[in-house]
């Protein structure tokens, strides 16, 4: 839902390619791809790309300010004793998965201008397009944001569920049984257009921050009731308005990448 919202809403700047009913329909195939690979017929693929779906932010932030580059990140964790596949590496998938995407259209920029054939380039940028997707949508739902991801940790004075049930009746069999009603509601809350600027890190951790104030009310909406059967409309209006967060960051992420594969790529600086 989040991949195809995105898809649907890219400004006309953007190639044909990435808009046309056949990519929209394509990109939103590819969002669920990344859970494909969570099968335990492919155990190594499956351990290795399990924590790009989620950042424990609590734990993340313990370590103070977060390295951009994914072994920077480790290093300083394992450095503080911590396993950073532990508390999730959901942001440096999702940037380096935005740059393949950027890299992807720069060649198609280039390829276009020496009036050459872009079919494969545009079938590559399709994939990276609907893969960023899944880990925007990821972070979208607060539960992948937290520790407290599939039942309350610690004191709990308002008596929420402790049980492991809470993630999936949320983002899986709510969705699921409503989905019409959610993604009526989602299409009306889509944000106008945004080009994305300053360091795309940041401002996907602005995006995941934003995303983990939600936490309680996902708690809230579950001891309330929401999330079973048809829900409340709270409860509809809530998912609606997380998936119309998704789906805006990533079409302004797409949009983000073509606009930045203009640039002129760096010249590198070698040392002796």
């Amino acid at each position: 839902m989040v991949n195809r919202l995105a898809a649907s809403n890219l400004p006309s700047s953007v190639p044909e390619f990435l808009r046309s009913p056949e990519a929209v329909a394509e990109i939103e195939y590819i969002g669920p791809e990344p859970d494909r690979w969570r099968s335990l017929a492919e155990p190594e693929l499956n351990a290795a790309q399990a924590p790009e779906h989620y950042i424990d932010l609590e734990l993340a932030d313990a370590l103070g300010e977060l390295p951009h580059k994914r072994f920077d990140f480790e290093a300083k964790a394992y450095a503080a004793g911590q396993n950073p596949a532990k508390i999730g590496l959901q942001p440096w998938e999702t940037t380096e998965v935005w740059e393949r995407l950027k890299a992807a259209l720069r060649t198609y920029r280039q390829l276009s201008a020496e009036h050459k054939s872009t079919r494969e380039v545009e079938a590559v940028a399709l994939f990276y397009a609907g893969w960023l997707g899944h880990y925007v949508g990821d972070g979208c739902q607060p539960l992948h944001t937290t520790v407290l991801y599939n039942g309350w940790l610690g004191p709990n004075p308002n008596g929420y569920t402790t049980e492991h049930h809470i993630h999936w009746q949320f983002e899986g069999i709510f969705v699921a049984a409503n989905e019409q009603a959610i993604d009526k509601i989602a299409a009306t809350k889509i944000a106008p257009v945004h080009l994305i600027e300053g360091d795309i890190f940041d401002q996907y951790m602005d995006y995941l921050r934003r995303s983990h104030t939600y936490v309680e009310k996902v708690y809230q909406l579950d001891k309330a009731g929401g999330f079973e059967g048809s829900g409340t409309p709270e409860s509809r209006q809530f998912t609606a308005e997380r998936i119309a967060a998704g789906a805006s960051m990533l079409r302004d992420m797409i949009y983000t990448a073509w606009v930045d594969s203009a640039q002129p790529v760096p010249e590198p600086h070698y040392s002796n």
